[in-house]
């Protein structure tokens, strides 16, 4: 496993073990890091028995007794590996586990009344779906509008959300300019199972992207590490060595060859920024449109004019990276059942990928004639 580093000293919490994770499933975009955190404590010799939820906020920052509580319900308090309750006594040297939610920052949300697309909604989930364009949490540049901004709004009489203000529910992210699904917690334990399962990975989420080119294998694995570009900050690189970035893996399978293009599924074992964009690049297959790693030049295809216009006209129905966050999959925290969502291409990804169903038609057809 892979934790991020403080960035100095005063930023350490009271125990010397604690860790941020950022190595949540997936996201192609902005990394998760921040939304929730992993501690591992080792029980000093001379400790004596006490409750663990007591031991725990003696030990931890702004872990609250109710915020404790429900992490041990959700299973994410382990002891020696094993899950145990809230009540348990811990002894000398026992190997503490836990992961909880991030605790909520200064900053203050306005909730707006920004239309949403929920695909379902209970008493501890809400599952939406992002259009491309939509800014995940506020940011320098972006201090409304957002899609925290609007679940604020949506969940303004929640009690979770109110105390988490500055991020209501949210457990992961997507990047502004790519569309999908996402998973909203609506309580503190569903916060803290749904956290717990990002971490272990067991989160199931699948990408489609359009890609430039045409891919050699039928399906394929990438791996590396991923660093801010020494260049330009806003943009990542692959690098060959672990102290410039994070570890990365992304397997991905070819779903559909169209000549210059090639729609794939991608799956991610770790969630760096722009995970998937960057990896596309590092092997010469852009996303289709893609402004930031090169993909909104042609880079497949002919030089006919013709061929050049058809091209610039998918760029401007589809003006953002091709790329949608189309499946997820988890463990209701409350239920324990399996939940499975699909979203289909929102319209400019699906009308984009028909123009270019029909221009591989179009080129098989007069390939036969000749």
């Amino acid at each position: 496993m892979y934790y991020n580093k403080f960035k100095d000293e005063a930023d350490l919490p009271k125990n010397k073990n604690t860790t941020i994770s950022d190595d949540l499933d997936e996201t192609d975009g902005e990394e998760d890091q921040g939304l929730w955190e992993h501690h591992r404590i080792v029980v000093d010799k001379g400790q004596s028995m006490m409750r663990i939820d007591k031991f725990l906020m003696i030990r931890l920052q702004h872990a609250s007794r109710t915020k404790l509580q429900a992490a041990a319900e959700a299973g994410s308090i382990l002891v020696n590996e094993k899950p145990v309750k809230s009540s348990y006594k811990i002894k000398p040297l026992d190997v503490i586990s836990i992961v909880l939610s991030q605790p909520p920052k200064d900053t203050e949300i306005i909730p707006e009344n920004i239309p949403l697309t929920i695909l379902y909604e209970d008493e501890d989930v809400l599952i939406v779906n992002k259009e491309a364009g939509m800014v995940a949490h506020p940011g320098h540049n972006n201090v409304s509008g957002t899609l925290v901004n609007a679940l604020a709004y949506h969940l303004k009489d929640n009690d979770f959300a109110k105390e988490n203000n500055i991020r209501p529910g949210l457990v992961h992210r997507i990047d502004k300019n790519t569309s999908g699904l996402l998973v909203i917690a609506k309580n503190d334990v569903a916060m803290t199972h749904l956290a717990k399962q990002f971490f272990h990975h067991t989160i199931q989420r699948r990408y489609v992207a359009l890609a430039w080119g045409n891919f050699d294998e039928d399906e394929g694995t990438i791996t590396g590490y991923i660093g801010r570009s020494a260049k330009d900050r806003r943009v990542f690189m692959m690098y060959d060595d672990e102290e410039k970035g994070k570890w990365s893996v992304t397997h991905y399978k070819v779903l559909e060859r169209l000549q210059y293009v090639t729609l794939i599924e991608c799956r991610l074992e770790t969630g760096r920024t722009h995970q998937i964009r960057v990896h596309m690049k590092h092997i010469g297959h852009s996303l289709f449109s893609d402004d930031t790693y090169g993909g909104e030049r042609i880079l497949k295809g002919p030089s006919f004019s013709k061929y050049k216009q058809f091209v610039e006209n998918c760029f401007q129905l589809m003006p953002r990276q091709g790329l949608h966050a189309r499946s997820l999959g988890f463990v209701h925290p409350r239920t324990g059942k399996n939940m499975y969502f699909e979203a289909d291409y929102p319209n400019d990804f699906a009308v984009v990928l028909d123009k270019w169903r029909n221009y591989n038609k179009h080129v098989i057809a007069k390939q036969d004639s000749e």
